[in-house]
């Protein structure tokens, strides 16, 4: 049975409906909120309930229980929590009377903590931001603040701010695994300083200038085949220190009515305090995307390559480029790596195949000087370090920009051309390839209907051009391959006498030899190299 253990704090008797206005009592001080709910909705004890009875100890033979009113108060109460503490009896339980329903006795179970100058707090088990301790009130002070319990709440909700702080994150991990380029962002951006407007750079041109040779470099850029689009732009402020006729010719503000001045300066100045003038440049960033996103082909190179298969070019705006592949018999690493493909697709849609990086590294314009010259790379250098792959046989990993994002599925780089594409016709091994119109190309087809569409029936007999009709999870791939290859993989009563461009249905002729339909993840080998199953 549960020891009692009572020990009287006052002997006179109050009945809740009219309390003494001099009977001590012991109540709970709120000392931290919950970060829950509860705590105003009367499930936990709040400031002014009145202590009725404390049990501690974790097992019910071995509780001990202590009833109010208690000897001493809120000192009888910490000599109690001492004792307990210093026994290793942390659990207590504690219960609570209020006014409106004095037969109801909230309770909440915590844990004995201590606290500075050997006084002890109690920790709400559920909820440990939860702090509470006792104090002496008189029971209509307790009453009192029982009825001002909506006010409280109130004033705690206007007084309460949401708290922040900081936290560790993964960066490294987070930028090797999520970023296509381990550390490196995919925001691509180009700086144009004001432009000088006399020899001496002592004087700058105004903001609206900047902004249209801005303008006009995105326009020319795009003229040119260069697939980005605009995303954003803006003026950003350069520091630097400026002496003689630039800090006599620099606009300034010396009051809040010269503010106008510098609405469109290039460059104003400023004192600091110090007595050095400090010139602060308006530059403006213009931030663009490659319509398609970037993709990466590696190139991998064996020891009896003699040439790369491609040279590279660049633009007046500063961008690099494919400038030509070299379509031939000879097995180039350009072929190889599906980099002659891209090439003539790109050249079909009048677009440039721009080079975004090489081995990981940007290679793209970045900086209009004061002086209106374009910072970018020079073609000479690039070549050798291309050159220089080759000779020690070491695989190019080269980035491009995309002009169409379906692009990103095809995946050229682990694919061999006769499986992406028509094989390329024998030319001049210096000529450029052009197009007859029948490229590969990537289409989506949603009818559901699973089978191939036979096309092109005007290409060399021995090839035919088949389209994937099923809705996979990713853009069906329109390749070729050769009529022999194709009776390998699949059962058609009589390839030979198809009918134009209708439907042939086919199966999908697994190892063990039976017939089945397409897989909705088109998991099955179907051409001489897997396609990706999604």
């Amino acid at each position: 049975m549960p020891m009692a253990m009572d020990g009287g704090y006052c002997q006179s008797e109050s009945s809740s409906d009219s309390p003494t206005r001099d009977l001590k009592v012991v109540s709970i001080e709120c000392l931290k909120g919950s970060s829950k709910s509860e705590e105003w909705t009367g499930d936990l004890l709040e400031t002014g309930d009145i202590v009725e009875e404390l049990l501690i100890g974790s097992s019910g033979n071995s509780l001990i229980r202590f009833k109010a009113p208690f000897k001493n108060g809120k000192s009888g109460v910490n000599k109690i929590l001492h004792d307990s503490y210093k026994k290793k009896d942390t659990s207590i339980l504690v219960r609570v009377r209020r006014a409106r329903a004095p037969h109801h006795l909230p309770e909440l179970h915590a844990c004995i903590v201590p606290s500075d100058k050997k006084q002890y707090v109690l920790r709400a088990i559920t909820d440990p931001n939860y702090v509470l301790a006792f104090s002496d009130r008189t029971e209509a002070d307790c009453f009192q603040l029982q009825a001002s319990r909506s006010s409280r709440m109130v004033n705690e909700l206007n007084r309460v701010r949401p708290q922040d702080g900081y936290v560790s994150y993964p960066w490294d991990r987070r930028m090797q695994e999520l970023l296509s380029v381990p550390n490196s962002s995919n925001f691509v951006s180009m700086l144009f300083l004001p432009k000088a407007s006399d020899r001496a750079a002592s004087r700058y041109n105004d903001l609206e200038d900047t902004l249209a040779r801005a303008n006009a470099w995105l326009h020319a850029t795009q003229a040119s085949g260069v697939p980005i689009v605009f995303m954003n732009i803006q003026t950003e402020s350069l520091l630097t220190k400026i002496s003689g006729e630039t800090a006599s010719s620099t606009v300034s503000a010396g009051s809040l009515s010269d503010l106008a001045n510098l609405a469109n300066a290039g460059l104003y100045g400023f004192e600091d305090y110090h007595g050095v003038d400090i010139g602060v440049v308006r530059a403006v960033r213009l931030w663009y995307a490659p319509v398609g996103g970037e993709f990466s082909v590696e190139i991998k190179l064996k020891e009896d390559d003699t040439k790369l298969g491609f040279a590279i070019s660049r633009t007046e705006e500063g961008f690099i480029f494919i400038s030509s592949v070299i379509n031939g018999p000879e097995n180039l690493p350009a072929t190889r790596s599906g980099l002659s493909n891209l090439y003539k697709i790109a050249s079909n849609t009048s677009k440039l195949l721009v080079v975004s990086r090489v081995s990981n590294q940007k290679v793209l314009p970045w900086l209009v000087s004061s002086t209106g010259a374009i910072r970018c790379f020079d073609t000479i250098s690039l070549s050798q370090k291309l050159s220089l792959h080759r000779h020690a046989a070491a695989p190019i990993l080269m980035h491009v920009f995309l002009w169409d994002p379906a692009l990103g599925s095809a995946r050229f780089r682990n694919a061999s051309p006769s499986v992406l594409s028509l094989q390329p016709q024998a030319s001049d091994a210096g000529e450029v390839s052009s197009s007859d119109g029948s490229e590969s190309r990537l289409e989506r087809d949603t009818a559901g209907d699973l089978s191939f569409r036979f096309h092109d029936f005007s290409l060399s007999s021995n090839w035919i051009s088949l389209e994937i009709l099923s809705d996979f999870p990713h853009q069906p791939l329109k390749r070729q391959l050769s009529d022999q290859k194709l009776r390998a993989f699949l059962v058609l009563s009589d390839l030979t006498q198809c009918h134009g461009s209708r439907p042939e249905p086919v199966g999908l002729l697994h190892a063990s030899g039976g017939r089945s339909r397409f897989p909705s993840g088109f998991g099955g080998q179907l051409l001489p190299r897997r396609l990706p199953s999604g």
